[in-house]
């Protein structure tokens, strides 16, 4: 509610009063004002939401960019773990701020406009018909009642206008009295003006009290009227602010992290993960792995054996030989050596790369079964 300074005079609150001819248009303006105001909204909380978009990459780029460096660091066990869980909260936190990002969007922004385009209806030419409605009902009211203002004022007027005549003869009439430069004569025209000034101005003055009482009569009528076409936009307006104060809700509820059970989990998980940090069981991890805890064999007194010279018998040449076809043998089909090979003792075959027969190694093996 706009309120008055206090320079302003009597006069002027009564010309800025809603009663007063033409200064409904506020309240028709009000209607303009919410349409620009939910398009305002709608433009914040886009911009809002490029905040929570950059802010979600940004924590997403900060943990790739930590992880490998972190995974590389010379931290261990529970401490290492520790540093590793702010990296993955930051991960599950820039995929919650990118569902704040897409919840203003997608859907506070979207029910915003949605209402905005079934309560709003715009004319042709420009306007909306709420708008219309309004001017045209406080319009009609104001008519009658502007009608008798003017007629009112105008009567006003010549009241004033008859006073200021008649107290002018009057002021003429008190310095021509006992004054012997005037003449008698001029004297008892002077009171005859101011006898006709007075006669005027009581005749003016009644006429004024009769466009006032009809004025007064008239008002209650005005003020029902008025009233009734401006409790028509405050019921519009109450149905604004209720949809805007649920939007308004909504948004706090998509941004209030402190309350988001999702958040509530990260935080719990990265809080646990710190308690759970151990110095015995690192220093422990330490010692079984990089120190004394590590298994050795410690040197112990070995006897020197000869080394004997091992032939092969042809039992083993044979299974050799089993071997060697096995490894030749894929699938029934020949197949060929890659490299030369000599036998190194009396009871080997040599071959040269790409010549080795297959029956070589199925006679051994023929000859062995027999």
């Amino acid at each position: 509610m706009s309120t008055l300074s206090a320079e302003t005079g009597p006069e002027d609150a009564n010309n800025q009063s809603f009663w007063m001819p033409g200064n409904y248009q506020q309240t028709v303006k009000r209607t303009e004002d919410a349409f620009q105001a939910c398009n305002d909204i709608v433009a914040c909380f886009q911009e809002r939401a490029r905040v929570e978009r950059q802010y979600a990459q940004q924590l997403s780029e900060w943990s790739t960019k930590w992880k490998p460096l972190v995974d590389a660091s010379p931290l261990y066990g529970s401490l290492l773990q520790a540093w590793q869980c702010f990296l993955s909260s930051a991960d599950r936190f820039s995929s919650l701020h990118s569902s704040i990002c897409r919840a203003l969007v997608s859907e506070d922004g979207d029910r915003i406009r949605t209402w905005q385009k079934e309560t709003f209806h715009k004319k042709i030419f420009g306007g909306f018909k709420e708008s219309q409605d309004f001017e045209t009902g406080f319009s009609r009211a104001q008519k009658p009642w502007a009608k008798r203002l003017k007629k009112l004022e105008k009567a006003k007027s010549a009241f004033h206008k008859a006073c200021r005549k008649e107290h002018m003869a009057r002021e003429r009439e008190a310095h021509a009295q006992g004054n012997p430069d005037i003449a008698i004569e001029k004297q008892r025209k002077i009171q005859e003006e101011t006898e006709l000034a007075h006669q005027e101005t009581e005749k003016v003055r009644a006429r004024y009290e009769k466009v006032l009482e009809e004025v007064t009569r008239y008002a209650p009528r005005y003020m029902e009227e008025m009233e009734s076409i401006f409790d028509q936009s405050q019921e519009e307006e109450r149905k604004r602010i209720s949809f805007l104060k649920q939007a308004f809700l909504s948004i706090h509820r998509h941004l209030d992290v402190t309350n988001n059970e999702s958040v509530k989990a990260v935080y719990n998980e990265l809080h646990n993960t710190l308690m759970s940090i151990s110095e015995q069981e690192d220093l422990r991890w330490w010692k079984n792995t990089h120190g004394p805890g590590m298994p050795t064999d410690w040197p112990q007194f070995q006897e020197w054996t000869p080394d004997k010279k091992h032939k092969k018998g042809k039992k083993e040449v044979e299974q050799k030989a089993v071997v060697m076809e096995r490894s030749l043998m894929i699938g029934g089909v020949r197949v060929r050596a890659l490299y030369d090979y000599v036998g190194q003792e009396t009871d080997e075959l040599s071959f040269k790369a790409g010549k080795l027969p297959l029956f070589m190694f199925v006679y051994s093996y023929t000859g062995a079964s027999q």
